[in-house]
């Protein structure tokens, strides 16, 4: 018989609620510098928007762990982290937060598979624009650009399960 697993522990202090606010900011802000301090040296160019992810998978998971305007600031911090132009993933991430909040109010009711759906158009929408904002239009970064969105798309649950276990450790207060 396998031991229980259940980390229920309901007379431990929950995070004070300045804290519980700052998480999900933190955890966008430091995947985002993420993808600019890792030392990756690669051929092609695969990785990952981190900070767009956690910031997807925290809307989808805990939807009030954000505001809604908080997409303009965590991009604008993105932008300036990654050399991206500026302001475009303020105008992208918040398009998304918008596109998320219009889903929403047609889907009463969601699951993972959804939220998966949700966050891959989202993804795709942000790395395609991205690239026509950021490349000439005559740049032939097309599969590489694939390649990129199937590597984002495919790191949504890792996310997902980090979130979710960040989420449960902040306690009842979100």
């Amino acid at each position: 018989m396998a031991p229980n697993t259940i980390d229920f522990r309901p007379f431990e202090p929950p995070l004070p609620p300045g804290r519980a606010r700052a998480l999900p900011w933190a955890t966008v802000l430091a995947a985002s510098a993420l993808t600019a301090v890792v030392p990756v040296v690669a051929s092609l160019p695969l990785m990952p928007p981190l900070g767009l992810i956690t910031l997807l998978t925290w809307r989808l998971l805990a939807r009030f762990a954000l505001r809604p305007w908080a997409a303009a600031p965590l991009g604008l911090f993105d932008d300036l982290v990654s050399g991206q132009p500026l302001g475009s993933a303020v105008l992208l991430w918040s398009l998304c937060f918008i596109a998320i909040d219009l889903i929403e109010q047609r889907l009463v009711f969601r699951d993972f598979w959804q939220d998966w759906l949700i966050a891959t158009g989202a993804i795709a929408f942000c790395l395609a624009l991205g690239r026509w904002i950021a490349l000439p239009i005559g740049a032939h970064v097309d599969t590489m650009l694939l390649a990129q969105i199937m590597a984002s798309v495919m790191l949504f649950p890792l996310s997902a399960r980090l979130v979710a276990w960040i989420d449960r450790k902040r306690g009842p207060t979100s």
